[in-house]
């Protein structure tokens, strides 16, 4: 079970935050000689995904401005593949809740599902691309480059990916990832963009890169004839700064899952699960016994997908799930195995003392513990006083005090980190309806 007091660690990440992220948006998009490719009052579709960017509505306001500032006509849509539940109602939706709507950005939001079919790839994979978006003068798309969750290559999460599975809409979405299944996911981002690129709609593309603690820093306006390249470059970058647990954990204990999180709910590089939720096959990472997930992030409106992964859970996040969104998810990525729901118990304590007796330890006070708000926030973590960090090695480590370990009237946890609006300790049976 887990002990009555915790060790508080914090890892001590570079921080690399760019100063301000408006100006150098700015700055990069008029180096980028964009505008000077088109003719004034040209119409410009900007693309936006569904990840949890940190800044996305600033970026994607200083993009409408420097469309605006050159006489052009932009307009927003969702590249988003099926999140929102592969709905346009859902994907602007979605969108809006990070603060990108007609009122804020300026500029026209248009959300469709149809899509206009590119033709075919050598492999004879059918390309499409959102109809909105076809339609107008030139294409432009803003998206964070990143390690994938499911596979690793030299593309993985980007703008070329973006060109794919964003612009392909749900249509698109579903097919590549079943021909993934013959082709290998990074064959098909590449095909498909480079057919993209060949419809000559494509302008460019915004690469947003974040440190490992989740903050902007770096802005590279790219052309289209550059991005496959830009992108390996960018995601070498991007890895190197991938944030990690610093050592291994019988149970990891995870506050909160969802989409605005990861594309999987929790990113299964840092809990070290594969693409059909096998335990620990990427090298090189902490091993994680088990997982414990406790809650969906609010921003994920009902989306579980990636509770997979995950080895126990409560009963109060089952019931949270909106399964219309959470199986369109699963379709559309080709792996059912992320949306089965794991061993659930109706309060934490029953949780923890289920999953780690599951652990392989014979006595129970020698199983290990971790605890994180999320997959995007590693700076900060709680281990059990049997497991102590290594000081040596890549990370700096460092243990700022000891907790005590509370629970409440439910028998839930009460989490030790802050939640999204600054309150200090929260308990996630009192913070929204069970």
């Amino acid at each position: 079970m887990l002990p009555s007091r915790l060790l508080i660690v914090r890892q001590n990440f570079p921080d690399l935050r760019i100063g301000d992220v408006r100006i150098e948006a700015r700055h990069q998009l008029d180096r980028s000689d964009f505008a000077a490719r088109l003719r004034p009052g040209a119409r410009v579709a900007i693309g936006v995904g569904s990840r949890g960017i940190a800044n996305i509505s600033t970026i994607v306001h200083s993009v409408v401005q420097y469309w605006r500032a050159h006489a052009m006509s932009p307009f927003v849509f969702p590249a988003m593949g099926s999140h929102g539940a592969a709905t346009p109602e859902g994907q602007t939706e979605v969108l809006a809740h990070f603060g990108i709507t007609e009122e804020s950005m300026g500029c026209p939001v248009v959300s469709r599902a149809d899509v206009v079919s590119l033709g075919t790839t050598d492999d004879g994979v059918e390309v499409f691309m959102d109809a909105e978006a076809h339609a107008a003068d030139a294409v432009m798309i803003v998206a964070r480059v990143k390690w994938h969750t499911t596979f690793t290559g030299r593309i993985e999460s980007g703008l070329m990916k973006m060109m794919a599975i964003g612009l392909g809409k749900f249509a698109g979405a579903q097919k590549y990832h079943t021909h993934a299944q013959r082709f290998g996911l990074e064959h098909i981002i590449r095909t498909v963009g480079r057919r993209v690129l060949q419809s000559g709609k494509m302008i460019g593309g915004l690469a947003i890169l974040e440190d490992a603690h989740h903050n902007t820093a770096r802005l590279e306006a790219v052309p289209a004839d550059c991005m496959e390249q830009r992108d390996e470059e960018n995601l070498a970058l991007a890895k190197s700064w991938m944030p990690r647990l610093p050592c291994d954990v019988d149970v990891l204990i995870v506050d909160e899952m969802g989409k605005n999180i990861s594309g999987t709910g929790m990113d299964a590089k840092v809990v070290n699960r594969g693409p059909h939720c096998e335990y620990n096959p990427w090298p090189g990472l902490p091993l994680i016994g088990r997982i414990f997930v406790r809650d969906l992030a609010v921003e994920t409106y009902g989306n579980a997908m990636g509770i997979g992964m995950a080895d126990v859970t409560t009963d109060r996040l089952v019931r949270q799930i909106d399964w219309q969104p959470t199986r369109v998810n699963a379709l559309s990525s080709g792996i059912p195995s992320r949306i089965r729901v794991p061993a659930h118990f109706a309060s934490d304590r029953e949780c923890l003392h289920w999953v780690a007796a599951t652990a392989g330890k014979v006595d129970p006070a020698a199983v290990t513990f971790g605890w994180i708000r999320n997959t995007l926030e590693l700076d900060r973590l709680a281990i059990s006083p049997n497991l102590r960090a290594p000081s040596d090695g890549p990370l700096q480590v460092e243990i700022e005090g000891e907790i005590d370990v509370q629970w409440d009237a439910s028998a839930n946890l009460v989490s030790p980190f802050r939640s999204n609006d600054g309150r200090g300790l929260i308990s996630y049976a009192s913070r929204r309806p069970t």
